[in-house]
């Protein structure tokens, strides 16, 4: 069977990827975030996942407004990127896993999801940026991918409780697949970040470590918002939780905490990482914090 072995939350912001390129990681602005990343590399190594199931949003490279699902499930034997104009290289395809891929599929219909589902699909950088992050010496991709996309551009948009069901189903799924693979959840975007109108810059430090917090002890505690109080607390792209949301649900019972990093600013923007495996696998590890009253986090 296989196993979940744990879930990593990580930002996903395009100027990252300009500073991976430019091989900027040890500049003064950019080490302490880079930094963050050397318990993760530590940990994957221990961990070594065979394949990487990654929660993100596209930003209209593969789906744009005229057809913008709400969840979509990639089915396909490799992932290229583009270019998104932002300055960023196009690098080596990922890897696919069309098995496990239509294994997820299936049982997210089963429980009742209407999926997309993708036997061709472009990646952008929410997906590139992080699989940098985490494997600086890829390409070639030490793991399988299987990408996962939840719309937060055009509205409608699905809730926090929605994406929290999304990812407890992803999590049974993956608990009932009968392969002997080793399983890595990956979700991307935020933290608290706006780019444009009047709030342009917008950080939100309080809820950003409230969001971590819950995200280790009470998750469904994040579930309560709604997406006009998420945007209001995080910023227009902060929605962008939704992904972590998502991707800590699959792991379905208590989780310990491995490593945490938050930094800012880069680009404007809130960026953290986090990394959680199940209670059960654990050993000792850091502890989260408490949590805050929603009443003192407004920014």
């Amino acid at each position: 069977m296989a196993r979940h072995a744990g879930v990593i939350c990580t930002s996903h912001v395009p100027a990252i990827g300009k500073a991976i390129a430019l091989r900027q990681q040890q500049q003064t602005y950019w080490k302490p975030f880079f930094d963050g990343y050397r318990a993760v590399h530590g940990w994957l190594d221990r961990l070594r996942p065979d394949v990487v199931v990654l929660i993100y949003n596209d930003h209209g490279l593969n789906f744009f407004l005229d057809k913008l699902p709400t969840f979509a499930v990639g089915a396909a034997p490799e992932y290229r990127n583009a270019d998104e104009g932002w300055g960023l290289p196009t690098i080596a395809p990922f890897p696919g896993d069309p098995q496990l891929s239509w294994h997820l599929i299936e049982s997210l219909v089963a429980e009742e999801f209407d999926i997309t589902m993708c036997q061709e699909m472009l990646v952008d950088h929410a997906f590139v940026v992080p699989m940098q992050l985490l494997w600086p010496m890829g390409p070639p991709w030490p793991v399988k991918t299987v990408p996962i996309c939840i719309n937060t551009v055009q509205h409608p948009l699905p809730t926090a409780h929605r994406c929290h069901r999304l990812g407890q189903a992803i999590g049974r799924a993956i608990d009932a697949y009968d392969e002997d693979v080793n399983v890595l959840v990956l979700g991307t975007g935020g933290l608290s970040h706006q780019l444009d109108g009047a709030r342009a810059g917008f950080i939100n430090k309080q809820f950003d470590h409230l969001c971590l917090e819950q995200l280790v002890s009470d998750p469904e505690a994040l579930t309560r918002y709604s997406n006009i109080e998420l945007v209001e607390l995080a910023g227009t792209q902060g929605i962008e939780i939704l992904m972590w949301i998502a991707a800590r649900a699959t792991l379905l019972g208590d989780v310990t905490q491995v490593h945490r990093n938050y930094h800012v600013p880069i680009s404007n923007t809130a960026s953290g990482v986090l990394v959680m495996e199940p209670r059960e696998t654990s050993g000792p590890r850091e502890r989260a914090g408490s949590g805050t009253r929603r009443d003192q986090i407004a920014g």
